[in-house]
């Protein structure tokens, strides 16, 4: 897929390829949460719970949400749904879980929804400090970087890719998420900085387009790249960070010359910040220990994801570093949503 030369403000200019409303990520550390208390309630859950995903059926917040749906309902002996609300990066289901006031609704949200969104864009319908209480890191996975499957793997990969320049294309979920983050990065450290930002609602769409020759790369969790890859229908470069139970023989980044250590992806479970305290502690407690059971572990490793079932207290310091982490990036390629 060939796009047109980008002016100066190149990636300005990416955000075009955004519906309007999207916005990726919040650069505000998640001290201090707050909001009016709800009313109080003696047991919970004492209805069905939702869980909403702001991406589609069969993307990997939506795997992980569901299995983790499943172990909540048999432990609490009560209906937990998945929801899917998918659109602008996942933000317009972070922003129906913020004004939610039912003491039932939560909220599987990935990295930029907490970290860097309002940074990016000031009209962003809600606060990710104000507006979340931090329930547990759910989940982690390396970023995998995936190609073509007529295309060449290796060092020889990287020279194909600057030859390619403003031909070349790159999916993601979209403006500010880690895979465009991570792509900037890579693309920097790489010489390859011509290649053209193509967002899409979810990672399957992503991998769909890279099938048909849309886009020619993608960093991805390796729970949707692998299969393809596997099927012949993908490439795999690398692997980001070490070598990783998750990408087993998959060569590191590191390895070819291009370092991304400290970029994965991640899911994180949140509830509004009003939320019920009995709610809140009993979701502290329930939800590491369902998280520790070995077929739920082996079933996120199944679908691509390493368990972490964290308190909140380190999912909150997880945010505070990503937040400086993600925050360079945008502040050194002057990434924007416009």
């Amino acid at each position: 897929m060939t796009h047109p030369a980008l002016p100066v403000s190149r990636l300005s200019r990416r955000a075009l390829f955004c519906l309007p409303a999207v916005a990726a990520l919040a650069l505000v550390p998640l001290a201090g949460f707050s909001g009016s208390a709800f009313a109080q309630t003696p047991a919970w859950p004492t209805q069905t719970v939702k869980i909403l995903v702001g991406f589609p059926a069969g993307s990997t917040p939506d795997v992980s949400a569901r299995i983790l749906a499943e172990a909540l309902g048999k432990a609490w002996g009560q209906t937990v749904v998945v929801e899917n609300r998918p659109g602008a990066a996942g933000n317009i289901a972070a922003d129906a879980v913020a004004k939610a006031r039912d003491d039932h609704t939560l909220g599987i949200v990935i990295n930029g929804n907490l970290t860097t969104a309002k940074a990016l864009n000031p009209k962003l319908p809600f606060d990710p400090a104000r507006d979340f209480a931090p329930v547990s890191l759910v989940a982690t996975a390396p970023l995998v970087l995936v190609t073509n499957a007529d295309k060449p793997a290796g060092a020889a990969f990287f020279a194909a890719a600057r030859a390619g320049g403003k031909s070349w294309s790159y999916g993601s979920v979209g403006i500010g998420s880690v895979g465009h983050l991570g792509m900037e990065a890579l693309m920097s450290k790489a010489g390859m900085a011509d290649a053209v930002h193509v967002p899409f609602n979810g990672n399957p769409a992503v991998i769909t387009a890279l099938i048909a020759g849309q886009v020619q790369m993608a960093l991805m969790p390796p729970g949707i790249a692998l299969p393809q890859a596997q099927a012949g229908k993908v490439r795999v470069v690398g692997v980001s960070g070490p070598r990783s139970p998750l990408a087993a023989g998959v060569e590191p980044l590191n390895s070819l010359g291009v370092t991304l250590d400290d970029l994965e992806v991640w899911n994180a479970l949140v509830a509004p910040s009003g939320m019920a305290r009995a709610a809140l502690d009993r979701l502290g407690r329930d939800v590491p220990e369902v998280l520790r059971q070995p077929e739920v572990r082996e079933r996120m490793l199944t679908a691509g994801w390493q368990v972490q079932g964290s308190t909140a207290e380190v999912l909150r310091r997880r945010v505070e570093a990503e937040t400086k982490l993600l925050g360079g990036i945008i502040a050194a390629q002057g990434i924007k949503v416009e």
